[in-house]
């Protein structure tokens, strides 16, 4: 779903009991953002789902560069 909302972008996610949920997002999109508004690009992707199916959401939104240097 985050894939498919920011074009370019790699989306891990995962679940250990289906309600807390962790996200690894690398976009390039990202770069210039503040940690804030890249967090505010994912749940614009996620939509009503946030809140809804997705109770709690651990984020980290990084940029390609960063990714590769082990953010």
């Amino acid at each position: 779903m985050i894939e498919a909302q920011l074009p370019g972008c790699t989306a891990r996610v995962s679940s250990p009991d289906r309600v807390h949920y962790e996200a690894l997002v690398v976009s390039p999109a990202f770069a210039g953002k503040r940690p804030l508004q890249r967090h505010q690009m994912i749940y614009r992707a996620l939509g009503e789902r946030m809140g809804g199916d997705i109770h709690a959401l651990s984020i980290r939104a990084l940029t390609p560069e960063e990714h590769a240097h082990g953010g």
